[in-house]
């Protein structure tokens, strides 16, 4: 409330007619002059008293009141604010119980997942142990391949000698035939002239008597020209021998080449299947698949990382896919298609199933080296008892599940779960939508400190606007003790009333003057204060 100065100086000159008044009474009076001079100087203390009391709360009541005003402005903003804090409160609260409520749907499925993959750590050792023999093999082929290259080489190079060999051999003999031939011819004549000239020369002169003497005349002839058929029949089996044999020779050193060379491009087929191309691209395919199910590379999994186990040995999975809460999934890719490839490339049936055979005997040789692996004991790696082996070829991995329908629990059993890219990207899925969940997560976290650093703030106002409210209330009380000591039942007022009646002069009325309302409510903002907002409470 406040007061007008005008009134002030007219009640401080009320105050001094009073008191003029009261001196000429007290000079027409001397009777009770003792008395009211006792009550004058009280009225003139009191009043002295009172006017500066008045003085000061009429200040303070000034600047009370205006700093009341400001005050009041500020709190109806603050608490304006502070309503529309606690609507984005409640919709945080709800959307962290919606977010607890996906967490706990999101951990159910996690538990199922572990429950379905539990078992299929242990397999992990066994792919890096079947790696290594199959580097040990590929090696050792390589080296058989040099070498049979090299006998290859060394048997062309023979053949071509023998080729050279059996060309002059053939030349030679041919030439001898001729020789032989034209030789026996001459000799035939010679024998048959020779012998029909001593028949001629000799028939009239020798006798029956004289015909074993001819015979034995004839004899060495026979022998030697018998001797020379049998030498030349001896020549020219020896010849036909030779040549049977060389041409035999020949046909095992071609033989041996071209096993050689079938054996040459059989291992070639089989480095195709096994070489560092084939796990590359399978590596490339499964990189493929990672990303297009979102995953970063470097953030949610890792390549070609290589651990060690408490015995110091190194691993190195695939593919190890990062999981909230520090977990990991470990993917290894599987390309072993020569199998496959053949069966593909038969029309036999019978060819057919036995090379469906080895594509599942490949893939159960693959799976028991998984299995022999341990990767949940790897040093970081935090990984459940399962590995998923993929199988970048579709249709290969249907055919196997086709031909063996007891290879996927074949693997499950060993902890080595089989995926081609149709049922590995539901997975892979799985694992984005876990952190975007988990992102959705973090974001809530930080949205639920930033709303408990505003309420905190609003109980610092709070704060303050109560202990505004202690000091105005001080201030209004002392207010209402300065008014109740004027116009009270006891009041300073009540005692000067008798002037007016008195003094002519006193013609003004004593302004009303009311006990202020105190009884403000402030509860909200002391229990604002008293319990503020924490990290628990979020």
């Amino acid at each position: 409330m406040n007061l007008d100065p005008i009134w002030l100086y007219a009640t401080i000159a009320l105050l001094l007619l009073i008191s003029l008044w009261l001196f000429f009474s007290y000079s027409r009076s001397q009777r009770d002059s003792q008395e009211r001079q006792q009550d004058l100087e009280q009225l003139q203390q009191q009043f002295s008293t009172l006017s500066q009391k008045y003085e000061q709360i009429s200040l303070e009541k000034n600047q009370v009141e205006q700093f009341a005003v400001q005050q009041q402005t500020k709190a109806e903003s603050t608490l304006e604010r502070l309503n529309e804090r606690d609507l984005a409160i409640q919709k945080l609260q709800q959307q962290l119980e919606q977010a607890e409520l996906q967490e706990d749907q999101l951990e159910r499925y996690i538990n199922e997942l572990k429950e379905r993959f539990g078992s299929a750590q242990t397999k992990a050792e066994s792919l890096e142990e079947q790696l290594q023999q199959t580097q040990l093999q590929l090696q050792h082929q390589q080296a058989e391949s040099g070498q049979l290259q090299a006998k290859f080489s060394q048997s062309q190079q023979e053949l071509t000698e023998l080729r050279t060999t059996l060309s002059e051999k053939q030349a030679n003999f041919e030439a001898q035939q001729r020789n032989f031939l034209e030789v026996r011819q001459q000799l035939n004549v010679e024998f048959q002239h020779l012998a029909q000239q001593i028949l001629e020369e000799k028939s009239k002169s020798f006798s029956e008597s004289n015909q074993s003497a001819l015979d034995l005349l004839l004899k060495p002839f026979k022998e030697q020209i018998e001797g020379f058929q049998k030498r030349v029949n001896e020549v020219h089996s020896e010849a036909i021998k030779g040549n049977a044999d060389l041409g035999a020779e020949i046909k095992r050193v071609l033989e041996i080449g071209l096993s050689m060379s079938q054996e040459a491009q059989n291992l070639t087929t089989a480095l195709k299947g096994n070489n560092k191309i084939a796990g590359n691209w399978g590596e490339i395919q499964l990189e493929s698949a990672l990303q297009t199910a979102g995953l970063l590379a470097g953030e949610h999994y890792i390549a070609q990382e290589s651990y060690r186990d408490e015995e110091g040995k190194r691993f190195a999975p695939d593919f190890v896919v990062k999981l909230p809460d520090d977990k990991h999934l470990i993917l290894d890719s599987k390309v072993s298609l020569i199998a496959y490839d053949q069966a593909v490339r038969s029309e036999d049936n019978f060819a057919i199933q036995q090379a469906l055979d080895e594509h599942c005997r490949s893939l159960r040789t693959h799976i028991d080296g998984l299995s022999k692996k341990n990767y949940s004991q790897l040093i970081g790696i935090k990984s459940p008892d399962f590995v998923l082996m993929f199988v970048p070829i579709e249709p290969a991995y249907i055919e196997a599940m086709k031909h063996d329908p007891q290879l996927f629990n074949y693997g499950y059993e060993r902890n080595v779960i089989l995926v081609s890219h149709t049922t590995l990207m539901p997975i892979l899925r799985t694992v984005a939508n876990l952190w975007r969940i988990e992102r959705g997560n973090a974001e809530a976290r930080e949205i639920s400190e930033k709303a408990g650093d505003i309420y905190n703030q609003v109980c610092v106002i709070a704060e303050r606007l109560a202990k505004l409210g202690n000091t105005l209330n001080t201030a209004s009380n002392q207010y209402n003790q300065s008014v109740t000591a004027l116009v009270g039942k006891q009041g300073l007022l009540g005692k000067v009333e008798r002037f007016q009646q008195l003094s002519a002069k006193a013609h003004q009325t004593t302004p009303q003057v009311e006990l202020l309302e105190t009884d403000w409510d402030t509860t909200r903002l002391h229990l604002l204060v008293e319990k503020p907002i924490t990290q628990d409470n979020v």
